[in-house]
């Protein structure tokens, strides 16, 4: 799975990276903790243009009932988006990308031990593309009364993501980054082919300290590697 990641790429170097045609995020501090619920940045495409935009963290498909609080979930697991109706039609229609500059998991320690956070990032330094699907649900009359919704999907961890954990996010590759962004294509198989976990060396990994497990907490020194004893 995937509950926090690291966003410190400012819009501007993302807009470059991913080709898009328009920005309509303003800049945002760096975060290196960013949790559900929060507005992430997100590349998608409609009407054969790529944009850049903020998205809430957590798949709202559908305006829920007056005093409801909506089921949310922050990850989608890709093996079952073809099975699922409503996210079969997302995954042919409302695809993204999500940058990260890596993202967490935490390890086991065994019984009565807390879990150790680790986190992945690109051994390049380039910021990941995620793969994601997006929804967009009007809240009121309003031309701006729209909420805009992302997550992130989740399959098979590579050799060095299962050693912490049995999940981790899509990262695309740069070679699939335009049909995957390709509001054309909505082959349902050739997109599922496209999801295929990442080359283990095409990432790096190192235990962080326990900050992280606070949504409170937020700064660099999150993601240093750590040189406390793991508990």
């Amino acid at each position: 799975m995937c509950g926090r990641f690291v966003s410190s790429t400012p819009a501007s170097a993302l807009a470059a990276q991913f080709a898009v045609d328009e920005v309509v995020a303003p800049e945002v501090a760096p975060r290196w903790n960013v949790a559900p619920t929060d507005d992430v940045l997100a590349v998608a495409t409609r009407h054969g243009r790529r944009r850049l935009g903020a998205f809430s963290w957590g798949l709202v498909l559908s305006a829920p009932p007056a005093g409801a609080r909506p089921r949310r979930p922050i990850n989608l697991r890709s093996e079952a988006l073809a099975d699922r109706p409503a996210l079969r039609r997302r995954l042919q229609r409302n695809r993204c990308v999500v940058p990260a500059d890596g993202f967490y998991e935490w390890q086991p320690a065994g019984p009565g031990r807390a879990k150790v956070p680790h986190l992945i990032a690109p051994a390049d330094g380039r910021p990941l593309a995620l793969a994601g699907l997006w929804a967009a649900v009007r809240t009121g009359p309003g031309d701006g009364d729209w909420l805009r919704t992302c997550a992130i999907l989740t399959g098979p961890p590579n050799e060095l993501v299962a050693a912490v954990h049995d999940r981790m996010p899509v990262i695309l590759p740069e070679g699939a980054w335009a049909r995957w962004l390709d509001d054309e294509v909505d082959d349902v198989a050739a997109l599922a082919a496209l999801l295929v976990p990442a080359p283990a060396a095409s990432l790096a990994m190192w235990p962080v300290a326990p900050l992280v497990n606070s949504v409170a907490n937020d700064g660099p020194e999150l993601v240093a590697p750590t040189t406390a004893p793991v508990p």
